[in-house]
């Protein structure tokens, strides 16, 4: 070690006791060079717990799944029609809004871990877990919803099981669109409909 590359605290001296304590040593190429090391290393680290390949998987179905709940709840935006379907619409559209942020931060994570994104159009429905159902009006149109909200809180929770201390940057970010999606139903202003919408 370089004198350069070490920082030591004074000569030893005993203690009270007559014992010598331990010298203070602060190797700063070591240091400098394990966080270069971190940096190129980026995400996932030799302490990375989970397998990668796994939770890229997991990552790009859930992005699947995102995407199609933002075509889905789009489409009923725009055939929304009846008495409440303006109140009914309006929720729509954020939820939309609201789905295509979840899809945006899983596609900077998946980035993150050293995956690519797949934003192919020709297998979204075989990847996503929730279907896309276009509804013959309004009541269907929020069961369908109602539905694919349950199946994505459902599959999130399972993957948060998972991932548990293994990735916890990518429970976090399930954990947060699981709280969500759980909160869907109650805070739309036509819950006294929703509640219309048999769920089994």
């Amino acid at each position: 070690m370089s004198k350069s590359s070490a920082v030591k605290a004074a000569p030893v001296q005993p203690n009270a006791a007559g014992q010598k304590s331990d010298p203070f040593v602060l190797d700063v190429e070591k240091i400098r060079a394990d966080a270069r090391q971190h940096m190129d290393d980026g995400p996932v680290t030799s302490t990375y717990g989970a397998d990668k390949e796994v939770v890229l998987k997991l990552l790009n179905d859930a992005l699947a799944t995102e995407i199609v709940c933002v075509l889905r709840y789009k489409r009923h935006y725009f055939m929304a029609k009846g008495i409440h379907s303006e109140a009914v619409a309006t929720e729509f559209a954020e939820h939309a809004t609201e789905e295509q942020e979840h899809a945006d931060t899983l596609a900077e994570r998946i980035v993150q871990l050293g995956g690519e994104p797949n934003f192919a159009p020709d297998s979204l429905a075989s990847r996503s877990h929730s279907e896309y159902k276009e509804g013959g009006n309004l009541i269907d149109m929020i069961r369908e919803n109602l539905i694919a909200e349950r199946i994505a809180i459902d599959t999130y929770r399972e993957i948060i099981r998972y991932l548990g201390e293994k990735d916890v940057t990518t429970r976090r970010l399930f954990e947060r669109f699981w709280r969500s999606k759980k909160n869907t139903p109650t805070t739309w202003p036509t819950c006294s409909m929703a509640s219309m919408v048999e769920l089994h």
